[in-house]
C-alpha cells in the first residue's frame, strides 16, 4: 500500500480549490435562508436497515453501491450514500413532526457510493440538499424546483435543462406497473441480469437502467403519466402552472424515475451539458410514503440532492469566475533580531484587532522576505527593526499608492485601520 497516494475514488481538496467551494456552499446557504430553510446536519454513517428500507433494496445504490461494514458491537453500519433517509430519520427521532410544520431543513457534505470513478462523480463526493416534511400542497414541490434554479441561476449557471415528471402514488402505480411488465415479458431475456431480476420485485427500476441496451428495449415503454390516478394527474398539473407562474423553464420528461424507491408524484432533474456522460447536476423529487416506511404515521415530503463536484464542473466548464480567497492586508517584514523579537507580538496584535496579517517563519533574508510577501498580495508592509524601531517607530509602505511613511509603532494598529477603513 502506497501512503503518500489516496484512495481510489477521493479527492483532495487544496488550497486555491477550497476557497471554490466555500463559495458555492456559501451561496447554498443563503439561498435556503431567503426561502426559510434551516440547517441540520446528519451523522456520516447510519444504521444499514435505515437505507435499505428507505432507499429501496431494488435501486442500484443498495444492490451495488453502498459501503457497508460490521462494528466492533456487531451492528451492520452503512456510510451515507444520500441524505433523505437520514433527515427523515432524525425528523422521526427528535420529534419534529410534533412542531410547527412544514418542517424545512437543509444540508451539506460528503456521500458514500462504490461505483467507477469518473468525471464528477466519485466514491467520496459531497452534496447539497434540501427536505420539507408535513407538506403535500403542489405549490410546495414548485418551491423546492424553483429554490434549485435560482440557486444556480445565482451561481452564473445558464442552458440548464430541468425535467419533470410524476410516478404516481401507490394507488395508481399498480396499473402501471402491470402494462410496464406486459410491455417488457417478450424483450425480457434481452435485458441485463440486474433487470431481469427487478422484473418481479420492481420493473420502474428497469427505466432507470444506464445499460445501452436496455435503455433501448424500454424507449417506447409505457409512461408512468398514462396510469395516474385523477388526483395524481391533478398534483402534477398544479405543480407545472406554479412553475409557469414564476418563470421556471421546463421539459415534461414521462420516462424519468428517478433511482431511488421512496419518490411518488413528483419527481424532477437538472442537467448541464459539457461535464461528461453524467451530465445531470442535480435532482430529486416528493416521497410521501418515506416516513411511514421508517416507522412515523404518515406524512408527506420533498426534496432535492444536487452534486457539488458537477456543479463546479459545469462552473469550469462555462468559464464562470469565482471570486477569489481576499487578500492579505498586511505583511510585517524584519530587520535583523531586535525585529524579529518583536516581530510574533505585533503579528498577534493586528490579527486580535481585525486585520489580516502575515509574516515570514523561515529565517529569510529581507529581500528573500519582500519576494515572499509578493504572493499574500497584501496593501500594506511593515518593516520592523533597523533605525526606526531605535525611536520606537516601524517605516509602513503602501504597496498600492507607493509610498511609505514613518509610524510610531504604538500607533501601528490605528494607522492601518484607518488606511483599511476598519
Amino acid at each position: 500500500m502506497v501512503l503518500t497516494t489516496r484512495p481510489r475514488g477521493t479527492n483532495d481538496i487544496l488550497p486555491g480549490e477550497t476557497e471554490k467551494w466555500q463559495f458555492v456552499e456559501s451561496a447554498f446557504r443563503n439561498i435556503c435562508g431567503r426561502y426559510g430553510y434551516a440547517e441540520i446536519r446528519i451523522p456520516m454513517f447510519e444504521h444499514t436497515e435505515l437505507f435499505l428500507r428507505g432507499v429501496g433494496e431494488t435501486t442500484d445504490v443498495v444492490e451495488k453501491e453502498m459501503y457497508t461494514f460490521t462494528d466492533r458491537g456487531g451492528r451492520s453500519i452503512t456510510l451515507r450514500p444520500e441524505g433523505t433517509a437520514s433527515t427523515v430519520r432524525a425528523f422521526l427521532e427528535h420529534k419534529l413532526f410534533a412542531q410547527p410544520l412544514p418542517a424545512k431543513m437543509y444540508y451539506a457534505g460528503p456521500m458514500f457510493r462504490y461505483g467507477r470513478p469518473q468525471a464528477g462523480r466519485l466514491r467520496q463526493f459531497h452534496q447539497v440538499g434540501v427536505e420539507v416534511l408535513g407538506a403535500k400542497d403542489p405549490a410546495v414541490d414548485a418551491e423546492v424546483i424553483t429554490l434549485a434554479m435560482d440557486f444556480y441561476g445565482e451561481l452564473g449557471l445558464q442552458g440548464l435543462e430541468l425535467r419533470v415528471n410524476s410516478v404516481g402514488c401507490p394507488h395508481c402505480r399498480p396499473a402501471h406497473r402491470e402494462r410496464l411488465k406486459e410491455f417488457l415479458r417478450p424483450v425480457l431475456g434481452e435485458l441485463c441480469d440486474t433487470c431481469q431480476g427487478r422484473y418481479e420485485r420492481n420493473p420502474m427500476r428497469i427505466l432507470d437502467c444506464k445499460s445501452p441496451r436496455c435503455q433501448e428495449l424500454v424507449a417506447e415503454a409505457p409512461t408512468t403519466t398514462v396510469s395516474l390516478c385523477s388526483e395524481c394527474d391533478r398534483h402534477f398539473r398544479q405543480v407545472l402552472k406554479c412553475l409557469d407562474q414564476v418563470g421556471v423553464n421546463y421539459t415534461v420528461d414521462q420516462h424519468l424515475v428517478r433511482g431511488l424507491d421512496y419518490y411518488t408524484n413528483t419527481t424532477f432533474e437538472i442537467v448541464a451539458a459539457g461535464i461528461g456522460a453524467q451530465s445531470s447536476i442535480g435532482g430529486g423529487g416528493r416521497y410521501d410514503g418515506l416516513v411511514e416506511e421508517c416507522g412515523g404515521a404518515p406524512t408527506p415530503g420533498i426534496g432535492f440532492a444536487l452534486g457539488l463536484e458537477r456543479i463546479l464542473l459545469a462552473m469550469e466548464d462555462q468559464n464562470i469566475s469565482i471570486p477569489v480567497a481576499e487578500a492579505m492586508e498586511v505583511f510585517v517584514a524584519t530587520i535583523g533580531p531586535e525585529g524579529e523579537a518583536e516581530a510574533f507580538r505585533v503579528l498577534t496584535e493586528l490579527r486580535r484587532s481585525g486585520i489580516r496579517a502575515e509574516k515570514d517563519f523561515m529565517g529569510r533574508s529581507l529581500k528573500a522576505q519582500l519576494k515572499h510577501a509578493g504572493k499574500f498580495r497584501a496593501r500594506y508592509t511593515v518593516f520592523l527593526g533597523g533605525e526606526e524601531f531605535t525611536r520606537g517607530a516601524v517605516s509602513v509602505r503602501d504597496m498600492v499608492k507607493g509610498i511609505q511613511e514613518e509610524v510610531a509603532l504604538k500607533n501601528l494598529t490605528t494607522y492601518l485601520r484607518q488606511g483599511l477603513a476598519l
